[in-house]
């Protein structure tokens, strides 16, 4: 079963985390599913940016993403070129992931507040 590692982020998961994955969901149902409250204002429709994190190891190991996801990640605060939107981002069956949470996003209103 594959791991991800969540870095440290101030507000979501200020110690980090290590979670068990589970294969057929998306990085955002895991972190979600394991108490990590990342942001997902489209409700994980490929519709804003708002999941958006930095894949800082495992990148390779991902599907590549579709045209709709990459039009969106260009909007997103932070970007760098190991970026996604977690979810759209299937945890693979073979590797770890190590993920970055940006501090911030564009979102102006935050889901269940």
């Amino acid at each position: 079963m594959p791991q991800i590692v969540v870095l440290p982020h101030v507000e979501l998961c200020p110690d980090g985390a290590v979670i068990d994955a589970d294969l057929g969901k998306s990085i955002c149902d895991n972190l979600l599913d394991h108490g990590i409250e990342i942001e997902h204002a489209c409700e994980k429709s490929c519709a804003c940016t708002t999941c958006h994190v930095i894949i800082r190891e495992g990148f390779n190991a991902l599907e590549p993403s579709e045209e709709l996801e990459d039009d969106l990640l260009d909007k997103a605060w932070g970007l760098e070129p190991t970026s996604r939107l977690s979810c759209q981002a299937m945890v693979p069956a073979d590797e770890d992931l190590v993920v970055e949470i940006p501090r911030y996003t564009i979102n102006h209103a935050k889901e269940n507040h």
